[in-house]
């Protein structure tokens, strides 16, 4: 088989149009046959969403994300339609990410959900609202989630939820959480600011503790807090830019998919993790919970198959080709779990210096960590002569290994509450 066409990039934070409400009808049979070369072709023909043409480049992928998401959204599970499409708003929100608030709006709508629900958080039905905390919680400091959350949302009288209800919109949310990663990260074809190699002011950089104990410092590039700034003003630029060129019929657009409704305590981001010594969270450790052995059957069993369809988009992305060794997934996929809290005992964290240079490293960071900052990246994946096809491939790490990682601190809460 030929190299594939690359995708055309796209501004994944700016509205879709209306022909994206429902681009997976297009591919059901064809990913029923699994001939993946034709579901690509149809991709790259512009009959898909702007993130499915993104993927295009990786067909065999394409295929099996495809097919999750569909099953989450749209097939046999506890939650009626309108709700699943509901919490992927609330999930999107969360990063600001107009892109697929609008796109699950109009998806909220055509399944007939109650229009004035689009108001804001405060407009949707209570048992909706008691998933705003894990929502907040799951997006930017998983490592919080615990039993007393999952306590308070099967336990709340009538508004409680059913294990099976709860567990499926866990599944939407870290889905969602994860997609926003990805929608963000994707805009490498944009214009960057440069980003200096050394903290400004001498401020020391921050870096992740795991490892410091070998003298591995893991996030030696620069100061997270200057490179948010940087990144908030670059997109405040773009914003501004974007609504004096804008038509009263965009700004409606844009109004349809302000996230800010559906968001409370705005606040609370991502902090690192146990970056204080007054701090006493624990590491996750995979030997003692770990997808294999723990999360795979849990979920499975409480969500028929959707472990088996999870399962296949993990081992989809670690079927793509090296990037330039086998070990540089790697490091990227336990990279990204570090800096959420979860840690390897087998690995060697100073591979991670060793494989990934400074700039991807602070890259990897920002759109796993920061994806509402990431709308115009600040850090080129430049360093490197890659390939679109590549650039995407790294993206699809991130969004993969953030997803495995929301789960786990999910699922094991469940699980801690089942055996409580």
């Amino acid at each position: 088989m030929g190299e594939l066409p690359e995708p055309r990039p796209q501004f994944l934070h700016q509205k879709p149009t209306v022909s994206l409400v429902s681009p997976l009808s297009l591919f059901l049979q064809v990913m029923v046959n699994g001939d993946s070369e034709r579901l690509s072709l149809l991709v790259n023909r512009g009959n898909a969403d702007a993130v499915s043409q993104q993927m295009a480049s990786h067909p065999k992928y394409l295929e099996s994300f495809l097919r999750t998401q569909h099953y989450i959204l749209h097939m046999d599970g506890p939650l009626p339609l309108p709700y699943r499409h509901y919490i992927a708003i609330m999930a999107a929100a969360r990063y600001h990410c107009d892109y697929l608030v609008y796109l699950h709006s109009a998806q909220f709508l055509r399944v007939g959900g109650e229009p004035q629900w689009l108001q804001g958080l405060e407009a949707a039905p209570p048992r909706l609202r008691l998933l705003d905390h894990i929502n907040k919680v799951l997006a930017h400091q998983p490592w919080l989630t615990g039993c007393s959350h999952i306590q308070t949302l099967l336990k709340t009288g009538e508004q409680c939820w059913s294990l099976a209800e709860l567990v499926q919109a866990v599944v939407i949310l870290a889905h969602c959480h994860s997609l926003c990663s990805f929608v963000f990260g994707c805009n490498t074809d944009a214009d960057f600011v440069p980003l200096s190699s050394k903290s400004p002011n001498g401020t020391p950089p921050t870096f992740c503790p795991f490892d410091a104990a070998n003298g591995n410092s893991l996030d030696s590039t620069c100061d997270m807090m200057c490179l948010k700034e940087r990144i908030q003003k670059s997109q405040e630029e773009r914003e501004t830019q974007t609504l004096q060129q804008t038509g009263n019929t965009e700004k409606e657009m844009i109004c349809f998919a302000d996230a800010s409704r559906f968001i409370t305590d705005p606040d609370f981001c991502y902090q690192e993790f146990a970056r204080k010594e007054e701090d006493h969270f624990q590491v996750f450790r995979v030997q003692d919970y770990s997808w294999e052995d723990h999360g795979f059957s849990l979920v499975n069993r409480l969500y028929s198959d959707i472990g088996h369809l999870l399962d296949d988009r993990f081992r989809s992305v670690a079927r793509l080709p090296p990037l330039h060794s086998t070990d540089m997934k790697r490091a990227i996929w336990n990279y990204i779990h570090c800096v959420l809290g979860i840690r390897y005992d087998d690995y060697d964290y100073g591979e991670v210096n060793q494989l990934l240079e400074r700039d991807l490293k602070l890259y990897i960071k920002a759109v796993a960590c920061f994806p509402d900052s990431t709308k115009t990246p600040v850090c080129p994946l430049r360093w490197t002569p890659l390939k679109t096809s590549e650039r995407i491939h790294i993206n699809l790490l991130i969004m993969e290994a953030r997803l495995q990682a929301e789960l786990l601190y999910a699922l094991r809460a469940i699980t801690q509450y089942m055996i409580a």
